[in-house]
């Protein structure tokens, strides 16, 4: 979900050229499989468009290969550094933690509530864009 919201705020500020904006799992799982259909219908319902999407894992390179990794709660951000072998570049956030209320964004697949996660993401990316560029 964080991509494609991420990835439409982007583009709606006119600076899809300036940015990658990839998503990887922190475990395997689901690797390979499509966007989850909640998740691709709430993204419908905003018009945005995740066909195509599968799931792939972080990977070690994936450290030097982007400027930010973000992750969405604790247990992401302790994966993340496992795989990636540390945070030597404070590239490793959590998502909230470029909003006014740093916290966690709680999963949909356990709480059910793909509404809040959406704001949250939202939020977050939103957050997060304002930062890099300086733009609101």
């Amino acid at each position: 979900m964080a991509e494609f919201i991420m990835k439409d705020l982007v583009r709606k500020a006119g600076l899809e050229l300036e940015f990658h904006i990839e998503s990887a799992a922190t475990s395997t799982e689901s690797i390979g499989s499509p966007v989850y259909p909640q998740v691709s219908g709430k993204l419908s319902e905003y018009g945005i468009d995740c066909s195509g999407k599968r799931s792939r894992q972080l990977l070690n390179s994936d450290y030097e290969k982007y400027d930010l990794l973000i992750g969405m709660d604790q247990a992401n951000l302790r994966s993340m550094y496992q795989i990636c072998g540390g945070d030597f570049s404070d590239k490793m956030h959590l998502l909230m933690d470029f909003t006014n209320r740093p916290s966690e964004v709680d999963d949909p697949w356990y709480t059910g509530d793909f509404d809040a996660t959406w704001q949250d993401i939202e939020e977050g990316c939103r957050g997060l864009l304002q930062r890099i560029t300086g733009r609101v």
